[in-house]
């Protein structure tokens, strides 16, 4: 057994995974449709097996997940504030193995991996705070001896549709908030990252039994689009729908959600620019984009995908750029030292090739990279090289890319799902700020300068359009304390932080008369 697949191996039994599991979870554990193979970017072996769902099991789920709601929502929210503060806790025991399950699933580097799962931690202390603080005003009446005020009450069953970049951290910032606002959840993660989503489930059941709680308030649906997808966003049973992916995928749920006049929240596509001026500090870009460009294999939402940048410093800084790319350790990302692991698969690898030609095709010039790495070299002799080069044979390996392009490319105005990194030099800051909003995305946006007017134009009503506006650090890295979303074709909903806790709940607004009199409003008599 080699050295991985011991690792796999091991992680997979420290989770209470093993070579086949039920990939639906509805207080209990079941499956019987069919029979899915997780596959692993880095080298294309088989982790393990997992069941998905049939119809009648997405149904037992739901209803389910229904029943459970109706108890949970009558728990006071500080009691189910505690069960998140505990499920807080499980996944700081399991943080290792959790996280070295996401890079073995999903490719991430293991400082990526770990992250993600130190996310969901974070977001679980920000709900137990919350669990506290689900507030409504009070607002003054016109009527005498009247009070008027809102409240907030649970809405009941949330679907959460999740994408493979973010195999866990996603449900985390939905689930958390949502069970302490009263919900139930039903998860559809991504079929390239079951195994991630089983383990995640596994750990808030053991929490939920531990606490007499029905575990079914976090239920599991693990199957294709038609047997799951597709009801899920249409049930009516499941009054708000959560979904993170492509555009094209969220039009399609925003269309079929809003025809029953339910409730999304979307994350879609982002195309996120860095501006780069005069007065920046070269140092601070650089790394920034780096991080954002290259960091999970350029996978992300947030991921750094154009630089606009004054043609005064765009030749040095594409010259530090190539240097920096140059170095960049890509490889196994279960191994320490590794900066980029592996594309998602094969297809990932083939749409980051047809975006080069289409690059070449509209005048752009590569700068630097987007080879194909041997390790996904199927023949005997390329998978000698590829042991060669160190690289696991079979895996999805690219080399990061940077493109010479112009703004107004068809290429750049869409989001390729690799580590494509347009670079745009502009001459006017009016022309980089046009530049950087007129792409249909609008998710994250920053900007480097030491111009205190530059900064403050920026951000202001005429600057950025995005739903995150960074000033001197990068795109990518959102804290879970603010809300985390964009405009646009990025769907225009906010998770995690600040107020997000709202969409998770119906709002009511109360009127008391506590006289003896029946004003009306606005001053209408009716009546003697």
């Amino acid at each position: 057994m080699t050295r991985k697949r011991q690792t796999a191996v091991a992680t997979l039994k420290a989770l209470g995974l093993g070579p086949r599991n039920a990939g639906v979870f509805t207080g209990d554990w079941c499956g019987s449709g069919q029979v899915r193979k997780s596959i692993s970017p880095i080298d294309g072996n088989v982790l393990a097996e997992v069941v998905t769902a049939s119809p009648a099991e997405y149904e037992r789920a739901v209803r389910r997940a229904q029943a459970a709601f109706q108890k949970w929502r009558t728990l006071p929210a500080p009691k189910r504030g505690e069960i998140i503060r505990q499920l807080g806790n499980a996944l700081r025991a399991a943080k290792r193995d959790l996280g070295m399950l996401v890079t073995l699933e999903a490719g991430k580097i293991i400082a990526e991996g770990q992250g993600e799962v130190q996310e969901m931690i974070d977001i679980c202390d920000f709900a137990v705070g919350l669990s506290r603080q689900l507030y409504g005003l009070t607002i003054a009446s016109e009527r005498p001896d009247h009070r008027m005020m809102e409240q907030w009450h649970p809405l009941g069953v949330v679907g959460i549709i999740t994408a493979f970049n973010f195999p866990v951290a996603v449900w985390a910032w939905n689930s958390a908030l949502a069970a302490v606002c009263g919900d139930s959840t039903v998860w559809k993660p991504s079929s390239q990252t079951p195994l991630c989503a089983i383990a995640t489930i596994k750990i808030a059941e053991r929490v939920c039994r531990a606490n007499q709680v029905d575990p079914a308030i976090f239920a599991l649906v693990i199957g294709d689009g038609a047997t799951v997808g597709e009801r899920l966003i249409a049930d009516r049973r499941v009054p708000l729908i959560s979904a993170t992916g492509s555009t094209r995928m969220g039009i399609h749920v925003a269309e079929v959600v809003g025809r029953r006049l339910g409730r999304t929240i979307l994350e879609l596509g982002g195309n996120n620019a860095i501006i780069v001026t005069p007065s920046a500090n070269l140092d601070l870009a650089v790394r920034a984009i780096l991080f954002g460009a290259v960091g999970t294999a350029g996978q992300r939402c947030t991921t750094t995908r154009r630089i606009i940048v004054h043609e005064s410093i765009r030749d040095k800084l594409v010259r530090r750029l190539v240097k920096t790319y140059k170095q960049v350790p890509i490889g196994n990302p279960a191994q320490p030292g590794t900066l980029m692991g592996p594309l998602i698969n094969r297809r990932a690898v083939e749409d980051m090739q047809a975006a080069l030609e289409r690059v070449r095709q509209e005048g752009g010039k590569v700068l630097y990279g987007g080879e194909i790495l041997v390790g996904q070299a199927s023949s005997r002799s390329r998978r000698k090289a590829a042991l060669g080069s160190g690289l696991p044979p079979g895996g999805f390996y690219v080399r990061p890319c940077m493109v010479a392009a112009r703004h107004d490319m068809k290429i750049v105005q869409e989001e390729t799902f690799a580590p494509i990194l347009y670079v745009i030099g502009y001459r006017k800051f009016a022309d980089a700020l046009a530049w950087h909003n007129e792409v249909p995305q609008g998710l994250s946006s920053a900007i480097f300068t030491n111009d205190l007017r530059e900064a403050e134009l920026f951000l202001s009503a005429r600057g950025s359009d995005c739903g995150i506006a960074n000033v001197n650090l990068g795109t990518s890295g959102a804290e879970i304390g603010g809300a985390f979303g964009g405009e646009k074709e990025t769907g225009g909903g906010r998770e995690s932080g600040s107020d997000a806790w709202k969409a998770y709940m119906r709002r009511q607004t109360v009127t008391i008369n506590y006289g003896r009199e029946l004003p009306l409003a606005q001053g209408i008599k009716f009546g003697r």
